[in-house]
């Protein structure tokens, strides 16, 4: 899909001018930050933003694979782009020390209390693309076209895309052209990095029982021990990258958590694992997935295990690779409008479900970044090649630089949008 071709006046002409007040959107962020929501359980989250969008304008639908919120202006003929963010946070406890830090404890989906943070910035993007929908509503006499926005719950688990596309989000809006997303990351605040193909990698997850014989624990002789069994299993799964993947493909098999018994003197009859795996190349990502469920059973034949082991596969998502067509046109935009902070970046072994929303239309998706750490800090700390104690996403200390890295994720999102509508150029 070609650009209409805006050029570097009108970009910030257009921006410059339509750009809201950021004093109200960063209320908005405080409070999403300090009252955050769990995948599943985004119902303040999606209620404020339904609100916010009806409030500028936009047709809404709500609760769409959960708490999704789509938004739509319609303004004459031309290109559909759809923006996404998403809105849910993470079971973590907040050590941010800022002002507005979550202090927030809720019931999960297996009935624990846990601490409930904004550890990845979703409450950023949420922020971001509320203003980027503003400013685009305000200028919608210097552009034609359809907008859409959406709002995804449950990305932290993965499945809130597919969630959305279930409940027939295709349905209820109108098809993209183009599909755009943004994330905040572990660099300068005011940056912006696009880059083409490999992004993001795909992940799968799953979840192992292992069944043994259980007993008094001086009494090996007379169990199975399901524990022994699972410690074989995550040693032997170390094996599959170093010893059934090419050299230089990225591969990764961990074991996030592994759980059994709850006495020192009892073989208990059961064992849990949770695994993680990532990749970007499919037949790589084929190899791993195969490889697991034969180490696993395998392992389990060779103990004695007194059933099969189950093997569920909990997570399933693909790999980001970005559009090169649609990136070529974002880097001229980008370059033009945010000029030298438009940086580099590498790919990332992360891992996102927005690729869903495009593919299942057939239409090309882009995913930029764009940092979060305050410009002080982050230039400290790459004088000390110590960027790796900078916190970055999922770390309990993570809190991006609140007024620059708004400010960038509502320029970026309206420059994103206006690359691709049909925009009349302000020279």
């Amino acid at each position: 899909m070609q650009s209409s071709g805006p050029q570097c006046n009108a970009l910030h002409g257009i921006v410059n001018q339509y750009r809201p007040d950021m004093a109200p959107y960063e209320a908005i962020y405080r409070e999403i930050h300090s009252d955050p929501e769990l995948s599943g359980q985004e119902k303040e989250t999606s209620s404020l933003v339904a609100n916010h969008l009806r409030k500028q304008g936009f047709e809404v639908h709500i609760n769409i694979g959960g708490y999704g919120v789509a938004g739509i202006l319609r303004n004459g003929p031309g290109p559909t782009v759809l923006l996404r963010a998403d809105m849910d946070a993470l079971p973590m406890e907040e050590k941010t020390g800022l002002e507005y830090a979550s202090k927030r404890t809720v019931r999960n989906k297996d009935a624990r209390e846990v601490p409930v943070m904004h550890a990845c910035g979703h409450d950023t993007h949420v922020t971001g693309l509320l203003g980027g929908s503003e400013l685009l509503h305000a200028a919608r006499d210097q552009w034609s076209g359809a907008l859409v926005v959406i709002f995804q719950p449950s990305e932290e688990e993965l499945n809130g895309a597919r969630a959305m596309l279930d409940d027939g989000l295709y349905d209820k809006i109108p098809k993209p052209d183009i599909v755009l997303a943004q994330h905040v990351v572990r660099m300068k605040a005011g940056t912006v990095a696009v880059r083409p193909g490999r992004l993001l990698t795909a992940t799968d997850a799953f979840d192992v029982r292992i069944f043994g014989r259980g007993g008094h624990g001086s009494s090996p002789q007379m169990c199975v021990d399901p524990i022994v069994i699972g410690a074989s299993i995550v040693m032997r799964l170390q094996s599959i990258v170093s010893r059934e993947i090419t050299p230089g493909e990225l591969a990764i098999v961990s074991c996030g958590s592994i759980q059994a018994g709850h006495a020192p003197n009892i073989i208990p009859d059961q064992c849990d694992l949770k695994l993680s795996l990532r990749s970007y190349e499919p037949r790589v990502r084929k190899r791993l997935c195969t490889a697991v469920k034969r180490i696993i059973e395998a392992e389990c034949a060779a103990s004695g295990a007194t059933e099969k082991p189950q093997i569920t596969h909990t997570i399933n998502a693909p790999a980001t690779n970005n559009d090169e067509e649609t990136v070529k046109e974002l880097q001229k935009t980008f370059g033009s409008y945010f000029g030298d902070n438009l940086v580099e970046t590498e790919p990332a072994t992360a891992s996102e479900d927005f690729s869903l929303l495009a593919t299942a239309v057939g239409a090309p998706y882009v995913m930029w970044l764009f940092g979060g750490i305050e410009a002080e800090k982050w230039d400290d700390a790459v004088s000390r090649d110590a960027i790796d104690e900078l916190p970055g996403n999922h770390s309990p200390f993570f809190g991006p630089d609140m007024k620059p890295t708004l400010k960038t994720a509502v320029d970026a999102m309206a420059v994103g949008a206006l690359t691709f509508l049909k925009t009349k150029c302000l020279n």
